[in-house]
């Protein structure tokens, strides 16, 4: 792609947002049509955020198994996802019965996606500090920690580390770090399980989360009932590290490996 490509493409984003926040600034029906119908489109990936959207496949998949068989009183958090939200939105209004659906993301334009009774920003580094509005209260929970490719790693490196080089070991750790900050948001939005089942016969309370392959063991350290499963979460923009996705449940969508 050529620099002039480059310029158009942000240029035809840029006016796409323009158009969307003046009808967010309307609130009104046409505004909601428009979220679902562009949705991610919406929005260019910031890779120094170390941010990949799910292909429209991957994120449909994710969002049916967070509202199937949910109730009217449902709570579903989605923490650094923001694809996924998208794909709720798209989804047939008789398959979302709960209007109590969340965004948790550091990235504030997708206050635009959520609404602002629906947007909670999220910063991985300070895995508590949000709004109580939801701690300990949500039923079902996608937690998405970022991932950090080798360039994102070196650029959050230089930040938390300063004058160590950066090597394997440190990127290890330092995906480490996130995922144990992550499991410290989960613990603290989840309610209680208490093994009961939504009025539809499924489980009232569901948690996903998608990493890296290599990252199974931490996973499990922070998620003991946690299973990998036999979906494999891909990304639009061809990523190509193998992701997987574990989760204390089976569905439509997956079945448990182990």
């Amino acid at each position: 792609m050529t620099d002039s490509d480059s310029d158009i493409e942000l240029n035809e984003e840029s006016e796409r947002q323009s158009e969307f926040q003046k009808l967010y600034n309307n609130a009104d029906d046409e505004f909601e049509k428009k979220k679902r119908e562009e949705g991610m489109k919406l929005f260019k990936e910031d890779w120094q955020l170390s941010q990949f959207w799910y292909s429209d496949k991957t994120a449909e998949t994710l969002a049916e198994a967070l509202v199937e068989g949910a109730n009217e009183d449902t709570v579903i958090a989605i923490v650094s996802a923001p694809s996924v939200y998208a794909a709720i939105l798209k989804l047939d209004p008789s398959k979302v019965l709960t209007e109590h659906i969340y965004l948790f993301e550091f990235d504030k334009r997708f206050e635009l996606l959520a609404g602002k009774e629906h947007f909670f920003f999220y910063d991985f580094a300070n895995p508590t500090e949000f709004d109580d509005k939801l701690k300990g209260k949500v039923d079902r929970l996608l937690i998405d920690p970022p991932f950090l490719n080798e360039n994102c790693q070196k650029k959050c490196m230089c930040n938390i580390f300063c004058t160590l080089l950066f090597s394997i070991i440190f990127k290890r750790l330092l995906t480490e770090i996130i995922i144990q900050n992550a499991s410290i948001t989960a613990h603290t939005l989840l309610a209680k399980n208490d093994g009961k089942k939504t009025r539809h016969g499924v489980e009232k309370h569901r948690l996903i989360s998608c990493t890296g392959e290599r990252m199974a063991n931490i996973i499990k350290e922070a998620y003991p009932d946690t299973r990998i499963t036999n979906f494999y979460p891909e990304h639009g923009n061809g990523l190509s590290n193998e992701f997987r996705c574990y989760a204390n449940f089976e569905c439509s969508q997956w079945k448990f490996l182990e």
